[in-house]
């Protein structure tokens, strides 16, 4: 089944949420911490979410919504996941790597997602069965085949500065593959891996919205999704790895050793 208007919805209200955050940003903003001081939201966050919650209530009004700051409202078996501002701490600190990020699942299967980042004008979209496309044009991961001549990307979750999930992990690869990087928005690492950008990506403690839309545009665009053991991901399974695919049994094979 073809998902076009969900589609159609997805891309015009994540660019809307996008022009939002881009007049918000570096400017005066409501900061709070949730729980852990590293955790942080904005009142952009919450304006955002409620753009996109106000749009998907004009178009399907029977459609159930899971967003990062409202949780679920509704039920059924077409829901959409969102993500109003992913990579919040880079927001207030007016770092510019953050993104919007829709997902629409229908039947327990994610068939729709689009990331947008607002500062690079650049709009990621996914269609299950579908090439991936930025900007209207195809992507596709890269061709990299071995561990040692990756460029790889993770995110450490917010933190009590006692236990420091990740670390492990993080070592094992920056001694195995060739670079890392860690820009502090999930959405936006898994479309890097899906245009090739980056090779692999993994990151442990991430919620639906973080990786939703970012995992199918990564699938349809060629490259492999899974648990840290390579088995099928689970949206609130927590831990995701996503690579162009050749490299993926190798990044299985650290994590293992890691955990």
């Amino acid at each position: 089944m073809a998902w076009t208007e969900r589609l159609t919805l997805a891309e015009e209200t994540a660019r809307a949420a996008g022009a939002l955050l881009r007049t918000r940003f570096g400017h005066h903003l409501q900061i709070r911490s949730k729980g852990l001081r590293s955790n942080l939201v904005t009142d952009a966050d919450t304006q955002s979410e409620d753009l996109i919650r106000a749009a998907i209530a004009r178009r399907f009004p029977d459609d159930a919504v899971l967003g990062e700051e409202e949780g679920q409202r509704g039920s059924g078996n077409a829901r959409w996941i969102i993500d109003p501002l992913d990579g919040t701490t880079n927001f207030a600190h007016g770092y510019p790597c953050f993104a919007v990020s829709i997902a629409f699942e229908a039947d327990g299967e994610v068939v729709v997602g689009v990331v947008y980042d607002p500062m690079r004008d650049e709009l990621f979209i996914a269609q299950r069965g579908e090439t991936s496309r930025c900007n209207g044009g195809a992507i596709a991961v890269s061709k990299t085949a071995q561990l040692g001549d990756a460029l790889l990307a993770t995110g450490f979750p917010p933190h009590d500065g006692i236990n420091l999930p990740n670390l492990t992990e993080f070592d094992a690869f920056m001694r195995r593959g060739r670079a890392m990087r860690r820009d502090g928005s999930a959405a936006l690492d898994l479309c890097y891996v899906a245009s090739g950008r980056f090779d692999g990506f993994w990151e442990p403690e991430l919620h639906s919205w973080d990786v939703a839309a970012g995992a199918l545009i990564v699938e349809q665009a060629g490259g492999k999704v899974s648990d840290y053991r390579g088995g099928r991901i689970a949206l609130e399974g927590r831990r995701i790895v996503a690579s162009n695919g050749l490299i993926h049994d190798e990044m299985i094979d650290v994590l293992k050793i890691s955990n």
